[in-house]
């Protein structure tokens, strides 16, 4: 069971986006997540009529490790870290370290 999953809001602890916030659009693979307007890049691509894409200098967005990543916790306003948590009904869940609050996602 991943800590962070896509759809999660993060925040970005290190790096030259560090304190930035987005959500999380993609798994890469294990450690690997892609954030949306984090770790963006110039791309310099041809045009391919075929596909009909114009050529030029695009951005892109590429992935960026989980451990330079923490979930927002919308009760302090900060990263925090995250816990797991089993119910009485048997259900697994994410907690907030911090305060013990479920991860509503």
């Amino acid at each position: 069971m991943d800590k962070i999953r896509k759809g999660d809001e993060v925040v970005v602890t290190s790096g030259r986006d560090k304190g930035k916030r987005g959500v999380v659009l993609s798994r890469i693979d294990e450690s690997h997540v892609v954030v949306e307007g984090i770790n963006l890049v110039k791309k310099h691509q041809r045009p391919n009529p075929m596909k009909g894409q114009t050529g030029g200098i695009v951005d892109k967005t590429m992935p960026i490790d989980q451990s330079n990543v923490m979930l927002f916790n919308p009760a302090t306003g900060k990263g925090d870290r995250v816990g797991f948590k089993t119910l009485e009904d048997g259900r697994k869940v994410r907690v907030f370290r911090s305060n013990g609050e479920i991860v509503k996602a």
